[in-house]
């Protein structure tokens, strides 16, 4: 282990002396985090996305509906139940919910329909929920406009959920996240090493006590350092510039993202170790790390694949990395929430650094 840590430490120092390096590691991920955070950042939206429950069974719900889904403010999304709806919303999927309770559309003693109409919002964002408040009693007055009636036949409810909005920001903060561990696992070790093997750096470790395995966990273990410097970086430009909205407690995030970068870093380690040269790594780079970039939920929700394409992406190392970093600082998830995926990131860790050691080649 003392081989291990000071070869670690070397190596350490020697990137610490790059400027180069140091740019294309800490400034490269800053750029990217910057970029989204433009994009993602304002969240004013022009297209509310609702889920409609119908509890009435009166004919005039049902037409009410089919207006509902013309009208271009409102794109609905279905759900089966109020725990899902309360669920999306709180990850950001949904805007509001909007039910017709079970009087919705019955007549009147002058035989016209009446009803009220609840629009359930987030209660740390008000303004989407008053919006779309305003825009039903709009749609409810047209309503009653066109029966003649002045008295108000038809009312808008607002209620309150208890869960907390996400920001489109927050949400994606997580797959920045992701991103950059995946960029200094593969395209950071990956071309690192065989370009160690080029200059003849590796054949001359060789001839010393230091191990395959040792080499490989100094390795490791230097750029853990580097990594949790380029997170910690990330997360004060996402608090301080973005106002991302910390939800989890560190003491669940950090371990979870020593160990996803631990994982990640294997197999840079492995496919740097193995092959010959750069080029061989830049194509095997390519070939294992663009898929799970944009098959792991990092620029956009694995939900929104197709059923067969998440089945797929859910054996990728990535994706459960994304995943508990995504449950755990915009849920307030524990290690123990996040249980499936810690269980599916160690069975990887595992493989990879066998692999990793057993395929090592020093030239």
């Amino acid at each position: 282990m003392r081989a291990t840590f000071v070869y670690a430490w070397m190596q350490l120092k020697s990137y610490f002396r790059d400027p180069v390096s140091l740019f294309f590691t800490l400034g490269l991920p800053v750029m990217f985090l910057v970029v989204f955070g433009a994009i993602f950042h304002n969240d004013s939206a022009v297209n509310f996305e609702v889920a409609i429950f119908n509890h009435s069974e009166t004919e005039f719900s049902q037409q009410f509906i089919e207006n509902m889904e013309k009208q271009e403010a409102f794109t609905r999304v279905d759900v089966d139940s109020m725990d899902e709806a309360r669920e999306k919303m709180g990850r950001g999927q949904l805007d509001t919910v909007i039910e017709l309770p079970a009087t919705f559309g019955q007549l009147n003693a002058q035989g016209q329909p009446t009803g009220e109409v609840v629009v359930y919002y987030e209660e740390g964002s008000p303004e989407t929920g008053q919006t779309v408040t305003q825009m039903m009693d709009s749609v409810m007055n047209e309503l009653g406009a066109q029966f003649g009636q002045q008295p108000p036949l038809f009312s808008v409810a607002r209620k309150a959920t208890d869960t907390t909005i996400v920001s489109q920001f927050d949400y994606m903060f997580a797959g920045l996240l992701g991103f950059s561990i995946l960029s200094l696992g593969f395209f950071g070790l990956a071309q690192m090493i065989p370009a160690w093997k080029k200059t003849g750096a590796l054949r001359r470790l060789k001839v010393t006590p230091l191990t395959r395995g040792q080499l490989i966990f100094g390795t490791m273990l230097t750029f853990l350092v580097i990594g949790m410097l380029v997170l910690a970086v990330m997360f004060i430009v996402g608090m301080t510039v973005f106002g991302f909205d910390m939800r989890g407690e560190w003491m669940q995030i950090v371990p979870f993202l020593l160990l996803g970068t631990i994982t990640i870093m294997g197999f840079g380690l492995l496919i740097g170790g193995a092959v010959k040269n750069e080029n061989q790594a830049a194509a095997l780079t390519n070939l294992t790390a663009f898929p799970m970039m944009f098959l792991s939920g990092v620029f956009f929700p694995s939900f929104m694949m197709p059923d067969w394409l998440q089945t797929v992406s859910g054996f990728m190392p990535l994706t459960p990395l994304v995943e508990g970093i995504r449950y755990i600082i915009t849920e307030n998830a524990t290690l123990v929430d996040v249980a499936p995926q810690i269980g599916m990131l160690c069975g990887w860790l595992v493989v990879v650094y066998v692999a990793a050691i057993k395929l090592f080649r020093w030239e």
